[in-house]
Order: C-alpha cells, then sequence, then structure tokens
C-alpha cells in the first residue's frame, strides 16, 4: 500500500502531523474565518510536515497524502474541540492553548475578566 515507505515511519509523520496541528486548531478557533490569520492556523504547519516526511524518508503518493490529510484535519478538530473545553473550564480562552492549559494546572478555574 505504502511502497518504499515504512509502515512505522508514515504513521510516526501521520502522529506527529496530528500533534502538530491541536494548538493551531486551538488558535483557529478564536479566528473569524477565512481571514488572514485563519489562513496561518491553517497553512503555517505544512512547512513542519514536509520537513517530518523528508527527516523520515517518507515519500508522497496517494495513500500517504490521504492518511497525512486525515491526520491533519483531526489535529485541528482536536485544537477545536480543546478550545470549546477551555472555554467551560475558563469562562474565556485566549488564543494559545500552552497558556490556557498554565492557567489551568495552576487552579486559574475561576472565570477571566
Amino acid at each position: 500500500m505504502f511502497g518504499e515507505n515504512q509502515l512505522s515511519h508514515v504513521l510516526l509523520v501521520a502522529f506527529l502531523t496530528f500533534i502538530v496541528n491541536i494548538p493551531f486548531g486551538y488558535w483557529r478557533a478564536k479566528l473569524k474565518p477565512l481571514s488572514k490569520e485563519w489562513f496561518l492556523a491553517v497553512h503555517l504547519p505544512v512547512p513542519l510536515i514536509v520537513i517530518f516526511r523528508l527527516l523520515f524518508g517518507v515519500h508522497l503518493n496517494i495513500p500517504t497524502f490521504v492518511v497525512f490529510v486525515v491526520f491533519f484535519f483531526l489535529g485541528q478538530r482536536l485544537g477545536i474541540l480543546l478550545n470549546h473545553f477551555m472555554e467551560k473550564k475558563l469562562g474565556q480562552t485566549s488564543k494559545n492553548l500552552f497558556a490556557d492549559l498554565l492557567l489551568l494546572l495552576r487552579g486559574k478555574d475561576a472565570k477571566r475578566t
């Protein structure tokens, strides 16, 4: 199915694609659709994924392309869902997943002002 690509490398790059897109999806949840910033939130992870692909020697063919696209959007979607979850916990969120996680971990469940 994956030709010369080792399945383990394809799955690793797919997993990295998923993980990298979570904070970008979190950021995207706070943006006006199709704005310049929204466009960046969707497209900035792409060069990282290309670097991962090259580092692990994964060639792009139709099956690997489909796998990476699915994992890309799953990561973006999880980021959006995390933003909605954090809004319920914190009352209001920023565009930064890591900053909001720190607030939550510090026990600042009180509503932001």
